[in-house]
């Protein structure tokens, strides 16, 4: 079994500036969540390190710590990014895996989330809150939903 949320919003872009915001903006984007925190630290600003398969995301921390959420897995521009994802309270070896497409729809550009994995995070992880799958999932889609609300904000600017 594996449980995933897949998410979908349109962004007022071409797919190129959409991967560009999305992978070299994310810190200036980026919103973080008291339920998907990575750390259980004060926010930090997320980068991607290097930019290209092999490469990381990362979170630096206000003290200076980084803290790395995951392994780039898959660097197609523009269309596609897989990378692996971690909160700090997951057991070390548990990752999920995050897929982002980008794809060009008339004079804009879908951009689509599915991350997948969770039903490996133990029932009495702090990453799940108490919550039971679906709800879980569903609070998970919402923090999703949100991102991609701020990457078209972030495209927009320009």
């Amino acid at each position: 079994m594996t449980s995933k949320v897949y998410v979908a919003l349109r962004v007022k872009s071409s797919p190129e500036r959409a991967f560009a915001v999305f992978t070299q903006e994310i810190g200036a984007w980026w919103r973080p969540s008291g339920l998907f925190q990575t750390t259980p630290r004060a926010p930090g600003v997320l980068a991607f390190d290097p930019l290209a398969a092999g490469g990381r995301l990362t979170e630096t921390l206000a003290n200076g710590k980084v803290f790395e959420i995951g392994k780039v897995l898959a660097w197609e521009p523009p269309a596609r990014l897989v990378f692996s994802w971690r909160q700090a309270n997951f057991p070390p070896e548990l990752h999920t895996e995050v897929e982002v497409r980008f794809e060009a729809v008339g004079e804009e550009t879908r951009v689509s989330v599915e991350h997948r994995g969770f039903h490996q995070v133990p029932a009495e992880s702090a990453a799940r809150h108490g919550f039971p799958d679906q709800a879980l999932l569903a609070r998970l889609a919402e923090y999703w939903q949100a991102q991609i609300r701020a990457v078209g904000a972030r495209v927009e600017l320009r």
